[in-house]
């Protein structure tokens, strides 16, 4: 038998320890809230705020398409245990919407596009991006910067979004109107809802998060809105990190495989020229195709940006005949562990993987 220096037996010692850390653990947990979250940059958000208190659950594993997706059991299981649920809205996973009131009824629900701080922004329609972004919020001096921005093109709203140059697409494209290829077959709602890619709100909802679980878990309230502070911060920083990134580049044109990362470009003032297909649900028609090609000839488009899961035969159709780059990204972390840190890393990849297409 060891002895240490006061002569308490080792194994009793060690046992004890371990049963007071037993104790103390069950006690500390107690009261700590079961958090569910859709996908995986939202995720690493809520793990960032939960950090040394608890650990979400991340619903969609990376890869998995947002917009259609069968629960796995322990995916279920995590819903129907869950206090909390943050999610983006029914817009991205419209599939979670029946998940949340038969699994989660009695939980506590986060959608985080309908919060008053989220800056939203209009879907952009046509295979080509010309008119300036539309931006949508409750913070009124912000509005009206933006409409100001806007004075020469048509802002749409809910009511005559769908009626927002369809026309003129129709007789580019050659189809009927009602059937205009910038929707691709995809029913959305008012607002493009890859909000996240916005360090802008990633930071707004930080604070949301911190208030909802400290709703739910008063006793550590103190370390969620001391971490979504330090987040915040990082958050500032990385933004700095990313607009160094870019500056280099400013000026130079891009395609992107699917219109999502409008947030991104918005928040650093680094827009695109186009998308190769609207939705990420469907395949781009011919006519868009051939409206892009055009585009990356006559205008010599440094880059195509394709995306992990998507057809990369698409971006080759495209750069037919040309000597543009391409590049990879990733607006959902599919290659990165899901946790605190992977929303960083998101955001500085894809601005690194732009600088260097271009």
């Amino acid at each position: 038998m060891l002895y240490n220096h006061i002569g308490i037996p080792m194994s009793r010692k060690l046992a004890s320890l371990s049963a007071i850390a037993i104790l103390m653990s069950g006690v500390a947990m107690a009261d700590v809230p079961s958090v569910a979250v859709d996908i995986a940059p939202v995720h690493s958000l809520v793990a960032r705020v939960m950090e040394g208190v608890g650990t979400p659950n991340l619903i969609l594993p990376p890869g998995a398409s947002p917009h259609e997706y069968s629960l796995r059991p322990s995916e279920a299981t995590a819903l129907q245990d869950a206090d909390i649920v943050v999610w983006l809205g029914e817009d991205l996973t419209p599939w979670m919407e029946g998940a949340l009131e038969t699994l989660a009824a009695g939980a506590s629900v986060m959608t985080l596009l309908e919060a008053d701080e989220t800056i939203l922004l209009d879907f952009r329609e046509g295979a080509l991006f010309e008119a300036p972004k539309h931006r949508h919020d409750d913070h009124e001096e912000y509005a009206e910067d933006e409409h100001d921005e806007a004075t020469e093109t048509v802002a749409h709203d809910n009511q005559d979004h769908d009626d927002h140059g369809h026309e003129d697409h129709a007789e580019d494209e050659g189809h009927d109107p009602h059937e205009s290829d910038a929707h691709d077959g995809h029913d959305h709602g008012a607002h493009d809802p890859h909000a996240w890619l916005s360090p802008a709100n990633a930071t707004a909802w930080l604070n949301l998060i911190a208030a909802e679980l400290s709703s739910a878990d008063p006793d550590n309230a103190g370390i969620y809105f001391a971490n979504a502070a330090a987040a915040r911060a990082e958050i500032e920083a990385l933004s700095t990190e990313v607009t160094e990134i870019l500056d280099p580049v400013r000026g130079e044109s891009f395609v992107v495989f699917h219109d999502a990362y409008q947030y991104f470009e918005t928040d650093f003032g680094f827009p695109a020229s186009g998308a190769i297909s609207l939705s990420d649900a469907t395949d781009p028609s011919p006519a868009r195709i051939a409206e892009i090609q055009r585009r990356v000839q006559a205008e010599g488009i440094a880059c195509v940006l394709t995306e992990p899961q998507f057809n990369p035969g698409l971006v080759t159709t495209v750069l037919d005949g040309t000597e543009t780059n391409t590049g990879v990204i990733d607006p959902l972390g599919v290659d990165l562990e899901p946790g605190p840190t992977l929303y960083p890393q998101l955001i500085r990849n894809m601005a690194t993987t732009l600088a260097e297409c271009l």
